[in-house]
């Protein structure tokens, strides 16, 4: 008796519009006693699967307001773990600019990471002095280097502005010169920052080449989201450290002893 109890109790609250969808088909037929719902051998077997529990950015601690988990993150974004002290990302708008400009700035501090350590082992000129080094590969002044990067940079970073409010505005011809077809450089995923594609997925790491087209493969680019953005975070602190270190005179090899 106390069994046939818990199963109605359970049935009619699988039938809340919370969640059902609101839906009054679904709703009548999970209000409907049980026996309604049986013909001869068959069965109607409801499963609810529970929502993962959010991650956190202090460990051991699972809620504690807008600090710790914040209700305009919903856990959404790879690397999500509830982290805006700041309340930055409230507005969506903005989120979504933020997550690109973390995206990029870690990009260029993993690459910087990279730079720094194959360019010191290479030619034993610390990073922040190499670009004053007499033997060093620059064949321009200041100047000329800096307003070349600027204006090259400028060009690149005004396109990537207005393709961020206008996606895919800036995959025509004219904008790659250089190729012949303009769909190397398209966004193959449909997912802003992450284009894939033959151009920027030349191993196809998360996507496969099929008769010449470029497939994504949703799963793989999942995953690899996540650990980019992890390794892209653990570079911007490298490089923080790295910042200080040459404040001091200090290189990240000599600090490890090599």
């Amino acid at each position: 008796m106390a069994s046939s109890s818990s199963s109605t109790s359970l049935v009619n609250g699988l039938g809340s519009a919370f969640l059902t969808g609101g839906k009054k088909k679904s709703q009548a037929l999970l209000s409907s006693p049980v026996s309604a719902r049986t013909t001869g051998s068959k069965r109607l077997i409801i499963v609810v699967a529970a929502a993962a529990p959010k991650k956190s950015w202090i460990p051991a601690v699972k809620g504690g307001g807008n600090l710790i988990d914040p209700e305009w993150l919903d856990g959404s974004l790879p690397g999500d773990y509830g982290f805006d002290p700041l309340g930055l990302g409230k507005d969506p708008a903005f989120l979504k600019w933020y997550r690109e400009a973390e995206l990029i700035h870690g990009r260029w501090a993993m690459t910087a990471v990279v730079g720094i350590f194959v360019g010191q082992a290479w030619s034993g000129i610390p990073w922040f002095e190499a670009g004053a080094a007499p033997g060093a590969v620059a064949p321009f002044s200041f100047g000329t280097l800096l307003g070349t990067q600027l204006l090259l940079m400028g060009w690149v970073e005004s396109k990537r502005w207005v393709d961020f409010f206008n996606p895919e505005s800036q995959s025509v011809e004219w904008a790659t010169p250089w190729s012949r077809t303009s769909e190397n450089f398209a966004n193959a995923t449909g997912e802003q920052g992450y284009p894939g594609g033959k151009f920027f997925d030349p191993l196809s790491l998360a996507g496969t080449l099929k008769d010449g087209v470029y497939v994504p493969d949703t799963e793989k680019l999942e995953r690899l989201k996540l650990a980019e953005i992890k390794h892209a975070r653990l570079a911007m602190l490298a490089m923080l450290i790295f910042y200080f270190e040459a404040g001091q005179g200090k290189t990240p090899l000599g600090a490890l002893g090599l």
